[in-house]
């Protein structure tokens, strides 16, 4: 065994002649697991986060988008968009469009986003987890169109699920100014009728201003032919999406983008990445704080192993073997308070997992969030991130101390 590392490891557990080295020692060791312990759930809790964020936008994007690079629509029956449904890979091939629109209902408007989807949309995603009201998903028969709005929009159109009366929809006839003297020519208009139904994902985004309709309505509406603005994909059980991912991405060429479901909403998960590493740099800067206690412990340990570092010089040990027992001493330190840290970490994120003791609020308020209580998800990776941080800021705090300490104190 290394000689130094064996001093420091009977230095950190044998009982010194004073008891206060003894206590300042595991003072130090509480601050590194504690501060480890933050890390650990704060770094968990935005992975719960995120996992949650993922599942509900599961239940309206699709698992590969398919969009144009310029532009707003793109030729649905171009030959390479086509030659998609050929591929081994897919199981359900839909196209949609959608576009802004103003819908109106008895005196209330609102501005939506139209979006028409062709009838097996309900098998591209798992749109009935997210539907309320009493009916079937029906997006138009023979007669009329049906609508499916976002729950929040329902409120503020004050429609109720299930309405009566139609939904006047407007759209601006594309290519043509606004007629100042006869507006209302200048607009296309359509009706939509209730199925009720309604969604809810969660998401404001959609919630507040999407409405989902059918795929030849949204082509009337907003005049065209055989545009879509994308074609969405599901891929038959098994298949790597990252590899079909890119495969399509070849065969499609510059002109199209092929986006699978966290690209789709890249904003959201790039604003909670660099919320997870603000964080992160923080809780780590507390770390760098908590281990100054070591110094603190490590200056005491010098005092009262003065005698002992004259009998270690003795028996033939140098300046350098005597600076590294104490380095040695330092890191395990360290080393002991993130290993409780992690595991105590760890622990309560399983804990909190299974039993969510601790909960977003209470009373009325609790209703206010989708979930009652902190969604964690510990990740390896992040667990490996923390020790080896904890390690890293517990060396590089002591290495330039000790030289220093012992130089000074034992000189």
């Amino acid at each position: 065994m290394n000689f130094p590392f064996y001093i420091a490891k009977r230095y950190l557990f044998s009982k010194k002649s004073h008891n206060a080295i003894n206590v300042i020692s595991a003072v130090s060791v509480c601050g590194v697991a504690l501060a480890t312990l933050a890390l650990v759930c704060t770094l968990s809790v935005f992975n719960g986060f995120q996992d949650l964020v993922a599942t509900m936008f599961t239940a309206f994007d699709p698992e590969l988008k398919i969009t144009a690079v310029s532009g707003k629509v793109f030729d649905g029956q171009d030959e390479r968009i086509q030659s998609l449904r050929q591929l081994p890979e897919i199981e359900v091939f839909s196209e949609s469009l959608e576009d802004n629109a103003m819908v109106q209902y008895k005196g209330r408007q609102a501005m939506v986003v139209v979006k028409g989807v062709e009838d097996n949309f309900d098998r591209l995603t798992p749109i009935d987890s997210i539907l309320y009201g009493r009916g079937e998903l029906l997006l138009h028969d023979e007669v009329v169109d049906y609508a499916i709005p976002g729950i929040e929009l329902v409120s503020v159109l004050g429609t109720g699920i299930r309405f009566l009366d139609p939904l006047e929809v407007y759209a601006p006839k594309r290519g043509s100014r606004i007629n100042v003297a006869s507006p209302a020519s200048s607009f296309n208009s359509d009706y939509l009728h209730s199925s009720g139904l309604v969604f809810a994902v969660n998401q404001q985004k959609y919630d507040a201003s999407y409405i989902l309709t059918s795929l030849t309505f949204a082509r009337n509406l907003f005049q065209y032919d055989t545009e879509v603005s994308s074609v969405d994909l599901k891929l038959k059980e098994g298949s790597n999406i990252y590899k079909v991912q890119e495969n399509i991405s070849q065969l499609l060429g510059e002109d199209f983008r092929v986006l699978n479901r966290y690209e789709q909403q890249a904003d959201t998960f790039r604003i909670m990445e660099v919320e997870k590493l603000i964080s992160y740099l923080f809780l780590s800067f507390i770390l760098l704080i908590a281990c100054f206690n070591v110094i603190g412990s490590l200056s005491m340990l010098i005092i009262d192993k003065r005698a002992d570092v004259v009998t270690l010089r003795n028996l033939g040990a140098n300046d350098e073997t005597i600076k590294r027992i104490f380095l040695f001493e330092g890191c395990l330190i360290s080393f002991m308070g993130a290993l409780v840290g992690v595991i105590l970490g760890v622990a309560l994120c399983l804990v909190q997992q299974e039993f969510g003791l601790i909960s977003l609020g209470s009373g009325d308020s609790a209703g206010a969030f989708v979930i009652d209580a902190y969604p964690v998800s510990v990740h390896i990776g992040d667990v490996v991130l923390v020790l080896c941080t904890v390690l890293l800021v517990g060396y590089l705090s002591v290495l330039y101390p000790v030289r220093y300490l012992s130089r000074k104190l034992l000189g």
